[in-house]
């Protein structure tokens, strides 16, 4: 693995370039939150927790397996659990600025909660308790916050064509709604999740990862499962 050149290190994955033009994502312990308080929402590292790569690993398995079974694309090529690697096809993140960096995150939220709430506390009241799969686009940038961009924005700025910006949406509302079903099956309920979307061959695909490091989810009795609960319950 140390062999292959090393082209990113993010807060939670290292990507290592491979000889076959395909990318290795190496799986970190690192974890994010504020204050010392765990939140996978975060952009700051606040340490680390043994085995939470492969776990991490283990859930995008899962879930992509069940975005493949109902025909969702994804960029994954195999993985290895034992080495909390996954190797996948190169792909073009959507989003990326002037100088190949950034990229977005596709928001899709069920039910008011966490920024969300911030922002429209005054709004939501107490009628407001679904947001039907709404979508919300972020820029993945850690000095600025990870901003909210808006669909006209996107098309203004030549980011996105509307087409484009359109199957994007339309994808990230199909993943949602089928690890929804998946959890549901569980007895669990998610909250809202982000997922990245890439360009590969011309084809919109689903790249990243799916795991509880990109989604909430809470049990029957309304609390919010942390990153190692919710992988006893799909995985353990």
């Amino acid at each position: 693995m140390t062999t292959n050149e090393k082209i990113y290190s993010g807060k939670t994955k290292d990507l290592y370039a491979l000889p076959n033009d395909n990318i290795l994502l190496v799986f970190k312990d690192d974890v994010t939150g504020e204050n010392g308080v765990i939140d996978p929402g975060a952009n700051t590292v606040i340490g680390q927790v043994e085995g939470k790569g492969r776990k991490s690993l283990a859930m995008t398995d899962h879930f992509f397996k069940c975005l493949h079974a109902a025909g969702i694309p994804t960029h994954l090529v195999r993985l290895d659990l034992d080495q909390a690697s996954m190797e996948v096809r190169r792909a073009e993140p959507l989003g990326k600025d002037i100088n190949g960096k950034g990229g977005f995150e596709f928001i899709c939220r069920t039910r008011p909660w966490g920024s969300f709430r911030r922002r429209y506390q005054n709004y939501i009241g107490d009628t407001v308790s679904t947001l039907d799969y709404l979508v919300e686009i972020t820029i993945k940038d850690d000095e600025r916050g990870d901003p909210l961009i808006n669909d006209d924005t996107i098309v203004a700025l030549g980011l996105l064509t509307r087409q484009h910006l359109e199957q994007a949406k339309d994808l990230t509302r199909q993943v949602c709604r089928i690890v929804e079903s998946n959890l549901a099956d569980k007895g669990l309920s998610l909250i809202d999740m982000k997922i990245e979307i890439g360009f590969i061959d011309g084809q919109v695909v689903v790249i990243d990862e799916v795991s509880a490091d990109a989604m909430r989810v809470m049990d029957s009795d309304q609390k919010v499962l942390d990153h190692g609960v919710l992988y006893e319950k799909l995985i353990g």
